[in-house]
């Protein structure tokens, strides 16, 4: 006990280290200095600025020794929770800090819950101006959630967290929509300005956005939150929201990861040329390079997220007709730049889901004009939103909306390229939406001068080939499709299928693989009442499977009796097809191949029995190759392999196109300056050092050309007047001798 008499009262941290030591025996200073910490949390409240120094250095205090008495400090959190969120405004800059840090610390200690944290650091973020501030507790919000997250998933936590997040979005719904659009951009703020601005809105929305960035949340919840963050009465939170779904660029602008600009490689070099030599020092330029160059190859690295945000939503019906009611109503508010964000959004929607949203094509040939601004984006838009399903009726006005606006002699080529290429698009998802009679007149543009447009009108033309050779004249089918015409071949018209849809293909498979997995299963002791009923559903298969057999078996025999009785002419067309061997493997493959498989009544399949489906077969096609396949099972093997790769790569790919599939092959056009920039870069590779290399090849050390090579250039006139041309005009006759003389000798010594 010889240091308590040394201990001062005023040192803090010489106690606080004996309490960590030792936590009973000084229990008495601990009380102590616990209630001089509450008369003076009392006076805090009443005069902020007040002992403000002595009151953070007790609040840290406290926080470094609470685990040492849970039961004296139960209270503590509460105290430091509702300084912060009562009085936050009266707070000096210092005490808001000290205040976080200490929470923050609590939470390591595991005093408090993460979820009590988070409940103080939410409403804190859109209330705080200090920009230190709010990115300790972002990055503190983040990685908490990251850690309860980092082996199992935290459920608790996150419906706690999403809670709280769906509220902040909710808290401003019931306000009235301004819009951006002109003087309603610098509208002010209201009395309430956080709820005015959508502070708190916005700042769920961008966490949601990092959360599913990360892939902490990958489920339907986060998504839920964004997709009620696109109906938010503010500007920017709807913005937020609809770039999330759309997938853009703008999420990395939210990510504490890019916050800065990108790292400058010759300047760190010049630095460490310039600055004091350190030991170290290399080894940190070395460590910035290796980051700028990873970071570099991240950024230009394409964006391939597991769970698409489209296909997660909630009733997308209900989503797509809220947010073409959210256009249609508030048109004039928003600004040209937003309403092609909602339309880009609704769109993708549409085609994802192949929803009916009707009233969208009437509300978008208005801006199907070839001076519209924007209006490539626009014509996106209205292709990404047509599928197999729309009605023709509602396209048909579109499309002719386009010719006549965008295909005629009096605009450019460039327009007539983009109006046939938006048709195409529209025509590849709905080919009934076009009338015979403009299909001729648009394939005619096939000879045109133009590249663009006969590469258009080319593409047009090729499409009807394949999907409605009927439409087109008789001299532009092509030879494939006038085969298939006069084989009897037809498109179905609008809302025909070719079969009922009675089972999956290759299911069998996969029911056979899974049953063997489960008579695999059958020898282990320790799941008895599991392979009871994997028994029991086996026998039923296997019952329903020996009745279909020897149904199959019974007409077998009566067909084959019928071909007995009946055959009476020996025709050598069915003596030529019968002894072919594929008549006869298919026999003893058509049973196997044309049962119903009953597992999509008894199991809920997933995307990875999906995947497994595709794999097995893949590998039946393989087989039927190697065992004597012809060319049907080649390009059956072919197509499984494709429809592999493209899930793979991914949805997208088929059903959102760019600005370019509908501008087409065009001119080069005029480099912009990051293009330029780009194009030197890549001519000063391979280079040493791109500048003049004039008088500095085969030299130790870099310079200049020599004063004699600079004097082979100057100016007749500028020597004529030089000392040198006029001495040698005034030389006597004994000097010029003595000069030939002297250069005949040093001609005589270079050549010896």
């Amino acid at each position: 006990m010889g240091g308590r008499g040394v201990l001062l009262t005023s040192n803090l941290p010489q106690l606080q280290n004996l309490i960590k030591r030792d936590p009973a025996a000084y229990k008495e200073e601990f009380l102590q200095q616990w209630n001089h910490y509450d008369s003076i949390r009392q006076i805090f409240q009443i005069n902020p600025d007040e002992q403000a120094q002595h009151f953070r250095e007790l609040v840290s205090f406290i926080s470094q020794v609470a685990q040492c008495y849970p039961k004296e400090t139960k209270d503590f959190p509460s105290h430091l929770s509702t300084l912060l969120l009562e009085n936050y405004g009266t707070l000096m800059p210092d005490t808001r800090k000290n205040l976080v840090q200490n929470l923050v610390m609590l939470r390591n200690k595991d005093v408090i819950t993460s979820i009590e944290l988070l409940k103080c650091l939410f409403p804190l973020l859109p209330r705080t101006t200090s920009s230190n501030l709010r990115a300790f507790i972002r990055k503190t919000i983040l990685s908490d959630i990251r850690t309860a997250n980092l082996r199992t998933k935290n459920h608790k936590l996150n419906r706690a967290v999403q809670a709280m997040l769906f509220t902040m979005v909710e808290r401003g719904m019931d306000a009235e929509v301004v819009g951006d659009k002109g003087k309603l951009r610098s509208a002010g703020p209201t009395s309430d300005k956080t709820a005015n601005n959508g502070e708190e809105a916005m700042w769920a929305v961008i966490l949601t956005k990092e959360l599913w960035r990360k892939r902490i949340w990958t489920d339907a919840k986060p998504v839920s939150i964004v997709a009620l963050g696109c109906f938010h009465p503010v500007m920017k939170v709807q913005s937020a929201s609809i770039h999330f779904f759309l997938g853009s660029d703008d999420e990395k602008e939210d990510s504490d990861d890019e916050e800065d600009g990108g790292t400058d490689v010759r300047a760190l070099h010049h630095r460490r040329e310039v600055n004091k030599k350190r030991r170290g020092d290399d080894k940190k330029l070395q460590k910035q390079l290796n980051a700028a160059k990873k970071k570099k190859y991240n950024k230009n690295a394409p964006m391939t997220p597991n769970f698409p945000a489209l296909q997660l939503l909630n009733d997308p019906q209900t989503f797509a007709e809220k947010l073409y009611d959210n256009l249609s109503r508030y048109d004039k508010r928003f600004s040209l730049e937003h309403k092609i964000l909602i339309m880009q959004l609704l769109s993708r929607v549409m085609g994802a889901h192949k929803l009916c949203v009707l009233s969208f094509y009437t509300y978008i040939i208005k801006y199907l004009a070839y001076h519209q601004l924007r209006v490539p984006s626009i014509l996106v838009a209205l292709a990404q939103s047509v599928h197999d399903l729309t009605p023709p009726d509602a396209l048909t006005p579109v499309v002719q909306k386009l010719a006549a606006e965008f295909v005629h002699p009096g605009v450019g080529s460039e327009v007539i390229a983009a109006g046939i290429n938006s048709i195409r698009e529209v025509c590849r998802r709905q080919p009934w939406a076009m009338e015979e009679d403009l299909l001729g007149d648009l394939v005619e543009y096939r000879r045109s001068r133009d590249k663009a447009v006969t590469a258009a009108a080319r593409g047009l033309l090729q499409l009807y080939r394949e999907v409605n050779p009927g439409m087109l004249k008789r001299r532009e089918r092509g030879k494939d499709a006038s085969i298939g015409m006069s084989k009897g071949g037809q498109p179905l018209p609008f809302g025909h299928s070719t079969d009922a849809a009675v089972d999956i293909e290759g299911l069998m498979l996969l029911e056979d693989h899974l049953r063997k997995l489960r008579e695999e299963e059958m020898g282990d002791a320790d799941n008895d009442g599991e392979d009871d009923e994997a028994a029991a559903w086996e026998g039923w298969d296997v019952e329903t499977d020996s009745d279909s057999e020897s149904e199959s078996e019974g007409w077998i025999d009566v067909d084959s009796e019928g071909d007995d009785n009946v055959e009476v002419s020996d025709s050598e067309d069915e003596r030529e097809s019968a002894p072919k061997p594929p008549g006869e493997t298919e026999p003893e493959t058509d049973p196997n191949l044309n049962r119903i498989s009953t597992l999509a009544t008894t199991k809920i399949l997933t995307p990875a029995d999906f995947a497994l489906l595709n794999d097995l077969r893949i590998q039946a096609a393989t087989k039927a190759i190697e065992s004597g396949g012809g060319s049907k099972a080649k390009r059956k093997l072919a197509t499984l392999e494709a429809n592999k790769k493209a899930m793979q790569v991914g949805p997208s790919d088929g059903t959102f196109i760019s600005e370019n599939d509908i501008l087409g092959p065009r001119k080069k056009a005029k480099a912009d300056y990051a293009e330029r920039i780009a194009s030197i870069e890549k001519g000063r590779e391979g280079r040493e050092k791109y500048g003049s290399l004039k008088g500095k090849k085969n030299k130790e050390s870099p310079s200049s050309s020599t004063n004699r090579e600079k004097a082979r250039n100057k100016p007749i006139m500028m020597i004529l007047s030089s000392g040198a041309v006029r001495g040698k005009k005034k030389a006597s006759l004994r000097e010029k001798q003595q000069k030939l003389r002297a250069h005949i000798e040093r001609a005589k010594k270079s050549y010896h």
